[in-house]
């Protein structure tokens, strides 16, 4: 009876310890900060906002622009898993760039966020990475030639199963 005793309390003590060092808030799981809220976005463009959550779709695969149209894209994670394991972002490439390589060099990229450097010249705008509950806004001047430029997730995977769309610019 006194090692199950023993073995209990030593189980309490540790669950206790843990639930009071925990900076998660026990409503939503989210990490609590002492950082004040975000004001509200300034866009410097045509404002644009698409949705991303644990689908891996976005809510917008079609934005179509003049050519030179400044526009500003935000991304809004909606989803509820963590970043390191269902991050989104928001990419923008050349119309020109292989797509298929660009995903291939990006899934070696994850100190970058996965949008990787040596694709750089390909990129037109792009997102940070985010996580559960994260927006980032993507501000730029369209392409000035009319065309098809897509966009995609550069998270490994997302983009394979359709988390991409395309600019159109007219």
């Amino acid at each position: 009876m006194s090692k199950r005793f023993t073995f209990t309390t030593a189980l309490l003590l540790s669950l206790a310890a843990t639930a009071c060092s925990s900076t998660e808030s026990p409503a939503t799981g989210a990490a609590s900060s002492a950082a004040p809220a975000a004001g509200p976005v300034v866009h410097d463009g045509r404002a644009v906002e698409i949705t991303a959550n644990d689908t891996m779709k976005f809510s917008i695969v079609e934005i179509r622009a003049k050519a030179g149209e400044r526009l500003s894209v935000t991304l809004v994670n909606q989803g509820t898993t963590p970043k390191f394991s269902m991050g989104h972002n928001w990419v923008l490439v050349t119309s020109s760039a292989n797509v298929d390589a660009f995903l291939m060099a990006a899934a070696e990229a994850a100190t970058t966020d996965y949008v990787p450097a040596s694709k750089r010249a390909e990129i037109l705008a792009a997102t940070k990475l985010l996580g559960p509950g994260e927006r980032d806004t993507a501000t730029f001047a369209a392409p000035t030639v009319p065309g098809t430029y897509p966009f995609l997730c550069s998270y490994p995977g997302h983009a394979q199963v359709g988390m991409r769309g395309v600019l159109i610019v007219e």
